[in-house]
């Protein structure tokens, strides 16, 4: 599968990920932090300009120094905010405080009366769907209303433009009213889109039985997908399209910390599609991709540029056995 060109319209949330400093500090332990975007989408779209992708933004901030805070944030890297809205009242841009160690890692999410979930259909409306080659989303955007139905009308309106849809099925339960909502707004989601990409644990709750995941992987694909990835950490990847499947293995590094990993995984498979990589070097670029990300303090910050990532899997003697 390729894109036909690198402009990517990104739904989702930005907020601000705290880090305890040093690296390898507790956060009970902190007394100094370091601050830096976060959120999946908005880290998907840094992780596609530093690849010398274009990234819009789809979202709602808070009126506040924290969404202000997130708007620079997406200036600096380069994000478009054109269809980022400001909201006002009691809604709280998301935070996160994440741990720089592997060891007993601790990630705090602050998600009280988020104000990405207050992102409306008019907002989605507003986009011109044609000045982009493909939509990508992560799931966390279905977990509450305006926000659910606002997602679905942009898939409706990017199909009819002719994009290419892109989903990471993202799945935070802490955000979601049951799994059982979770998994059904899920699989209505997946069915809707050509490209899905999830962690084994991710697709085994779409199943609903962890034993099923990779089962409903290929059964999406079965669907009309064009893609599922179904990542299986340290034991690499399945890719599954229509013509078959192969397995891909990952990249060895020195681990600072989990987190990061799905974001540049997606940044980097979508840029190497979008450069008319083959299917199988666009997964190792995102795996080359997330190994360096786990590897280096923050997530934002730690997405690798174009010359990063080349002379990174130039070192390598290749990914590890699938």
């Amino acid at each position: 599968m390729h894109l036909a060109g690198n402009r990517f319209v990104i739904i989702g949330r930005a907020g601000m990920d705290f880090y305890p400093d040093p690296p390898g500090t507790r956060t009970e332990d902190a007394t100094r932090f370091v601050s830096c975007l976060g959120g999946s989408s908005a880290n998907i779209g840094v992780a596609i300009t530093k690849l010398c992708g274009q990234a819009d933004l789809v979202t709602c901030v808070s009126d506040d120094a924290i969404g202000r805070f997130a708007l620079n944030q997406l200036d600096h890297y380069g994000i478009g905010r054109a269809h980022v809205r400001a909201v006002g009242g009691e809604a709280r841009n998301s935070l996160a405080v994440v741990e720089t160690r592997m060891e007993d890692h601790q990630s705090v999410i602050y998600r009280n009366g988020a104000a990405d979930f207050e992102m409306t259909e008019a907002d989605v409306e507003a986009v011109d769907y044609t000045a982009y080659d493909a939509l990508i989303t992560t799931g966390t955007v279905f977990a509450a209303e305006p926000s659910r139905s606002a997602t679905f009308r942009a898939f409706e309106l990017a199909r009819a433009a002719g994009l290419p849809l892109i989903f990471d099925i993202d799945y935070r339960p802490y955000s979601w009213p049951s799994a059982q909502v979770a998994a059904d707004v899920y699989s209505r989601a997946g069915a809707m889109c050509d490209v899905i990409v999830g962690n084994d644990v991710e697709f085994g709750f779409m199943a609903g039985d962890y034993d099923r995941g990779l089962d409903k992987a290929r059964d999406l694909v079965a669907g009309g997908a064009q893609v599922a990835v179904y990542k299986m950490g340290e034991q690499g990847a399945i890719t599954i399209t229509p013509e078959g499947e192969f397995r891909t293995g990952i990249y060895r590094t020195e681990a600072l910390k989990p987190t990061g990993a799905g974001d540049s995984f997606m940044g980097g498979l979508v840029a190497g599609l979008a450069d008319g990589l083959p299917l199988r070097e666009a997964v190792l670029q995102g795996s080359a991709a997330a190994a360096m990300v786990v590897a280096r303090v923050g997530c934002a910050p730690a997405m690798p540029t174009r010359e990063e990532l080349d002379a990174f899997r130039a070192t390598q003697n290749g990914p590890s056995a699938a």
